[in-house]
């Protein structure tokens, strides 16, 4: 039985879901942990809703956010660049 579900085609399938897995998990443990709207204990919650902007600010501009911000949206610039460039002979 267990030969029938690793055989080598099934391999992707296994990183893929994998992948999806330990993205979800980061989002999940990223939002329960620092996420400023977020409270677990029951002290936080008691307090009712906080206008704590620059928690939400220090939240929201993380740093990939802050990396990307004045790079342009290509997978491969250089290649592009080779391809479209009219100046290129």
């Amino acid at each position: 039985m267990a030969n029938r579900w690793l055989r080598p085609e099934v391999y992707p399938l296994f990183a893929a879901v994998g992948a999806a897995i330990g993205i979800c998990g980061f989002q999940l443990v990223r939002n329960i942990c620092i996420n400023p709207e977020v409270r677990v204990n029951k002290e936080k919650r008691a307090a009712g809703v906080l206008d704590n902007f620059a928690e939400g600010e220090k939240y929201a501009e993380h740093f990939v956010r802050k990396f990307v911000r004045n790079k342009s949206p290509e997978i491969m610039p250089s290649v592009n660049n080779f391809f479209t460039d009219p100046n290129r002979s």
